[in-house]
């Protein structure tokens, strides 16, 4: 969409201002930019020539942010289910990683995972994994957003020896692909108990000298606490205070294990917390104290994990069960709201990645990156709150349409630029190697 364009919705929510819902009214998109958000009939008196699509049974999203998720992972969706985290790990998914990832196998999984997160109504995401070169490449033939951690671990892989090893191949990819305007980057030390304090202090100092957020899985699990206490003799969050990580670039994810003072503490510090609900209640890892964490000023938003612990690219799903195990777990039904759950999936994870002046809302001035719900359906009928429909009514089955800068990438359910047949031939390649040899 590169001339001026009005889409023209029975709803807009705009996310900011928080809580409002406009009924006919339009968006209009200049060059890939939000440009005015006005009512259909006044922008039909304004703008008589401009091209426009009316989607008369729709409401318009933001586009939205999946705060946290190893894209490549989908080709590893359901190897090895129903098993606790570090089993999971340790015994099945490191050896396969070992066995069968390379740049090929990355590139491949990441482009099926876009095909499932645009047809999910997912614009932009923050990946962790190897090879993210191969990502990237994804990334730029499907059209989407994404932010790109900069892996690292104390241990190898089949993409790094060790940790300086991980750092150059990293850094060298953000170089490489620095001028493309759809990809940032972020340094992601995997976890606590797989970084030492020696490569932690590096990457903060990196973090530091080329102003990147800093993405980690944190206090996901009790034996995590367990084995920090063991071996450090202080929780994971003490740890990482001493060293100098908290703060405002930190992108904390899970944080299900977190006591008062530890709130308070990534309170005052400016954490963000990516929150993966689904991901947590099938490792039976935990439940996060989202409230708790929204009371006190903490900037949550929503991940999705990678397929092979949640099984779904599904951010609306991580909303509803979000909202949902917000009242399940304080007793109080209005703990988390559809509009609160709607803000974690969009605004929320565009601010953690410092990306809210670009994306998030649909505002004036930002990126057209725009989703549109179809709520005509039986399943959605009839429709009395747009929002509560959008958090607990609607699926991914009802997102018909998403633009990326104005660009259309889902036209009526069906991608624009990415193959599905293609992407169903390599799914089924990959599942025969790692079926036979895993």
């Amino acid at each position: 969409m590169t001339a001026a364009h009005l889409l023209s919705a029975r709803w807009i929510v705009p996310v900011e201002p928080a809580g409002i819902t406009l009924e006919h009214h339009s968006l209009l998109v200049e060059d890939g930019v939000i440009t005015a958000l006005l009512p259909t009939a006044e922008a039909h008196r304004r703008h008589p020539d401009v091209t426009e699509t009316r989607l008369d049974s729709h409401a318009l999203i933001p586009g939205l942010v999946n705060l946290h998720t190893h894209a490549a992972m989908s080709l590893m969706r359901g190897l090895k289910d129903d098993l606790p985290l570090m089993t999971w790990l340790k015994e099945h998914i490191w050896p396969a990683e070992n066995r069968h990832v390379s740049a090929e196998f990355v590139q491949d999984g990441s482009l099926l995972a876009c095909a499932e997160m645009l047809r999910a109504g997912v614009t932009c995401f923050n990946d962790m994994y190897f090879f993210p070169e191969a990502t990237a490449d994804a990334v730029l033939a499907s059209g989407m957003r994404a932010a790109l951690g900069i892996i690292t671990l104390d241990f190898p892989s089949s993409y790094a020896g060790d940790p300086e090893d991980y750092l150059r191949k990293g850094l060298a990819v953000r170089d490489a692909y620095k001028g493309e305007s759809r990809l940032s980057f972020t340094m992601a030390p995997h976890a606590p108990y797989t970084v030492s304090d020696r490569t932690l202090t590096k990457i903060l100092t990196l973090a530091d000298q080329l102003e990147l957020p800093i993405h980690m899985h944190l206090h996901e699990t009790a034996d995590e606490i367990a084995g920090s206490l063991a071996e450090h003799q202080v929780r994971p969050l003490t740890r990482l205070q001493a060293l100098g990580l908290l703060g405002p670039t930190l992108i904390a994810v899970h944080m299900v294990h977190l006591n008062e003072a530890e709130i308070e503490l990534i309170a005052r510090a400016g954490v963000h917390v990516a929150h993966c609900p689904s991901s947590n209640l099938k490792l039976a890892s935990g439940i996060a104290p989202v409230p708790a964490l929204l009371a006190a000023g903490v900037n949550v938003a929503l991940g999705t994990d990678g397929a092979a612990s949640n099984n779904r690219l599904d951010l609306l799903n991580e909303a509803r069960t979000a909202a949902l195990l917000a009242k399940g777990s304080t007793g109080e039904p209005t703990a988390l709201t559809a509009h609160q759950a709607l803000a974690m999936a969009t605004l929320h994870g565009a601010r953690a990645l410092g990306l809210d002046a670009r994306i998030g809302s649909l505002v004036p001035g930002k990126a057209a990156d725009i989703v549109a719900v179809d709520l005509s359906e039986l399943e959605t009928l009839p429709c009395y709150d747009v929002v509560s429909h959008l958090v607990y009514a609607a699926g991914r089955e009802h997102i018909s349409h998403v633009w990326v800068e104005g660009e259309l990438l889902l036209d009526a359910r069906v991608l624009t630029k990415l193959d599905e047949r293609e992407l169903m031939a390599k799914a089924s390649h990959w599942n025969r190697i790692l079926g036979a040899k895993t």
